[in-house]
């Protein structure tokens, strides 16, 4: 047992160890690797993962829930071949097997705002040497549904 622990009375203290909601998150990432070696991308896989997606998106607390189905609805239009399904149970999308971009519910992680972030896989360089990589999404506009388009686009060019 270590010293945080013994002196907590066997308890983790708040430093040590893994929060609740990073415990679930690596419990929800396990399920979903188990579910991806259970079958192959399949339309009957592929459509399972969207309803999973989709239902963790409902049970989502407001705003977060609004800034999701959002997100949900431009990456899906502006990229046909996207493949949503979680990740850390909270929505990714994939693109040619490998995540191009996620949404995480600040609730969800106890974290003031949520972030819509991208991969490496997005085509993000830039020529200065330095890119965003996450956003902080607090509230839904027209000119971030622009800005948001316009990185799914660069991203996938």
């Amino acid at each position: 047992m270590n010293a945080s622990k013994a002196e907590s009375g066997g308890t983790e203290s708040t430093g040590a160890g893994f929060s609740a909601e990073e415990r679930a998150s690596m419990k929800a990432r396990a399920e979903e690797l188990r579910s991806d070696a259970r079958g192959g991308r399949s339309a009957k896989k592929a459509a399972a993962d969207e309803a999973a997606l989709l239902a963790k998106i409902e049970a989502m607390p407001q705003p977060d829930r609004t800034l999701a189905e959002r997100i949900h609805v431009v990456v899906t239009s502006t990229i046909p071949d996207v493949a949503p399904k979680l990740m850390y149970g909270q929505p990714a999308y994939y693109r040619a097997g490998k995540v191009l971009c996620f949404f995480r519910s600040g609730q969800g992680d106890s974290e003031r705002y949520s972030t819509f972030g991208f991969s490496e896989a997005a085509a993000l360089d830039d020529d200065a040497g330095i890119w965003a990589t996450s956003y902080a999404l607090t509230e839904w506009t027209e000119s971030v549904e622009a800005m948001i388009t316009d990185l799914l686009t660069r991203a996938t060019s």
